[in-house]
């Protein structure tokens, strides 16, 4: 694909998307993006919200317990609320990439007061960071978006420090029986809303794609301990390393 056929594409993904959110009513105030992951128990997706907190807390939780100094890149960051999260809650030095410039540009503008957190408008496999290394790469509710997962995988362990991790939360991973119906669900939800393109950006990756890298699962949707827990979450919590 040429540059200019890349900046198009990615141009009609955002205006679409944006226009999808805001459909579903998940186009927030600067008031509100402040505050998530809490919010009003009153708000049409506070219990969607109370997953992504009970998987933020962990992931807090985890990076906090390091003890060190870390470098994290969320990829895929929106609007900026959780790398502002945890570049509030720990000492690491956050950055917050996104193609999506509307989200992008309400994050700088929410956070700019937050000295250790940076946001950039990228993608991770344009070369932007050159050879610069990363302790924590965070994809939260983003992978899917990525067409190739082994390609956007092999890219961030490039940016990995020695010991450094990859993180996949809040997203879905089929098993290859599930794919087939997986992707029939989303191209008659986007139709439903009246968005049938954006089911050309949607990418339904499955376990077994993951298993050419060095992984570790922290939450099985479907293990005894996720069923008994006060939050149900239905997403995989995966730390993939060098």
């Amino acid at each position: 694909m040429t540059a200019v056929a890349s900046h198009t594409r990615t141009g009609e993904f955002e205006q679409l998307y944006i226009r999808l959110r805001s459909k579903e009513g998940r186009v927030y105030t600067d008031e509100q993006v402040a505050q998530l992951p809490f919010i009003d128990k009153n708000h049409a997706h506070y219990k969607e919200w109370k997953i992504r907190t009970s998987s933020f807390n962990k992931l807090l939780a985890y990076i906090q317990h390091k003890r060190a100094e870390l470098n994290i890149l969320e990829v895929g960051c929106g609007n900026g609320w959780l790398s502002a999260q945890l570049a509030t809650g720990t000492k690491a030095k956050v950055t917050g990439i996104d193609i999506n410039n509307t989200e992008l540009e309400q994050a700088k503008r929410v956070f700019q007061k937050q000295p250790n957190l940076h946001f950039l408008n990228s993608d991770l496999r344009d070369g932007i960071f050159g050879n610069r290394k990363f302790d924590i790469i965070i994809f939260a509710a983003s992978i899917q978006y990525f067409s190739s997962l082994s390609q956007v995988l092999a890219v961030s362990l490039r940016h990995l420090t020695a010991n450094g991790e990859i993180h996949l939360l809040d997203s879905n991973f089929y098993h290859p029986t599930e794919r087939i119906a997986a992707k029939e669900r989303t191209k008659d939800y986007y139709a439903s809303m009246g968005f049938p393109e954006l089911s050309n950006y949607y990418y339904h990756h499955s376990i077994e794609d993951l298993e050419p890298f060095r992984l570790t699962v922290l939450q099985d949707p479907g293990s005894w301990k996720n069923k008994l827990t006060g939050v149900k979450n239905p997403f995989h919590w995966i730390v993939i390393k060098r």
